[in-house]
């Protein structure tokens, strides 16, 4: 069979490899692959920055985004041939920390997980894989088109979980929220906050492309000047902050309403200057009762979440979301940047 493979730390070595097919360990599903979804991560691990080939093997098989429907099944299993599945990307470590041990493994305190298509564990970049029932959730039928958008959906499903979960140690009835940046995390955002009835705003440089119209087919309102117009203006109650970019970090931070909560979901390079009056800060933060926290990953929990948000989604706003697919034997053109592109998928079906 065919997989997406590449060499972690080494650029230039991504290439469609041909495998063995995946033999299922017992109780596990064996799953054809129908497309994955792209992004940054994959992309670092492309150009050689991050990634960790499984033990005692070069090569890895890309891909976290998944999206397949079921072979086989195992009696008992909760699943069935044809089902349409997503497989979970992270693993507890072998010796759980207490937090991997309590199902919380987004929240790995010794770092020794894994992570499908990542770390150590080949991804769902290829015709055929395999999963464990208790790591592969099933999608309503009607997201064959769009259901590789769980995963990233997942991230701000725990994100937007996060920000209640801190918001409830008090009184908490946000109203209006700020995503910053437009892109598949910030536009996904912006859809579970118009579920949760808030008055959502999306902030982005573009002025043209699909992101401004994605963002008013929500009944969201995109904004495109900087921060510190926006910012003042709105006094958002929450932020969800998906740029990584460290002027609009700070300044999520600095324009929050009294109470505001700030979660950061986009990394930011390391290696950029920016002069910051931390006494100002922490005065607003501990003045203000505010609260800045850090999102990254997702557990199962918030995977049934995000399938329910994709399933009660409009169907045709989520399919405009992917504004490419590319087929797997035409791989390097998911990794070119285009100026329109919101999400990339990678079908493995051949269609």
């Amino acid at each position: 069979m065919r997989a997406l493979t590449v060499d972690p730390r080494q650029a230039g070595s991504l290439r469609v490899s041909e495998t063995a097919e995946p033999e299922p360990a017992p109780g596990d599903l064996l799953v054809r692959g129908l497309a994955i979804g792209v992004c940054g991560t994959d992309k670092e691990i492309v150009h050689g920055e991050y990634g960790w080939p499984p033990p005692g093997r070069p090569r890895l098989v890309l891909g976290h985004e998944s999206l397949g429907r079921v072979e086989r099944a195992p009696a008992g299993s909760g699943f069935a041939p044809g089902d349409l599945v997503v497989g979970v990307v992270r693993r507890p470590d072998p010796e759980p920390c207490g937090a991997c041990a309590h199902g919380e493994f987004d929240m790995c305190r010794n770092g020794r997980y894994t992570e499908r298509g990542i770390k150590e564990i080949d991804g769902y970049g290829s015709e055929l894989w395999c999963v464990e029932p208790d790591y592969a959730v099933t999608l309503d039928p009607g997201l064959e088109r769009v259901g590789m958008l769980m995963e990233p959906t997942t991230v701000v499903a725990k994100a937007w979980d996060q920000v209640w979960r801190v918001g409830e140690r008090a009184w908490f009835e946000p109203r209006r929220a700020l995503v910053t940046g437009a892109g598949p995390i910030g536009l996904l955002a912006a859809l579970l906050g118009t579920q949760r009835g808030l008055d959502v705003h999306v902030l982005d440089r573009v002025t043209e492309g699909p992101k401004p119209r994605l963002v008013a087919d929500l009944g969201a309102t995109y904004h495109h000047e900087p921060i510190d117009v926006v910012g003042p203006r709105l006094r958002p109650d929450v932020v969800i902050e998906a740029t990584g970019a460290g002027s609009v970090v700070f300044g999520a931070i600095e324009y929050t309403a009294p109470y505001g909560i700030v979660c950061l979901t986009g990394v930011s390079p390391a290696g950029r200057m920016l002069p910051v009056d931390a006494g100002a800060l922490n005065r607003e933060l501990v003045l203000e009762n505010d609260v800045v926290i850090g999102s990254v990953n997702a557990n199962l929990r918030h995977y049934r979440m995000a399938a329910e948000a994709l399933a009660r989604a409009d169907l045709g706003w989520l399919d405009r979301l992917i504004t490419r697919r590319v087929r797997l034997d035409r791989f390097a053109e998911a990794f070119e940047g285009r100026p329109d592109d919101v999400k990339v998928v990678i079908t493995l079906d051949g269609e």
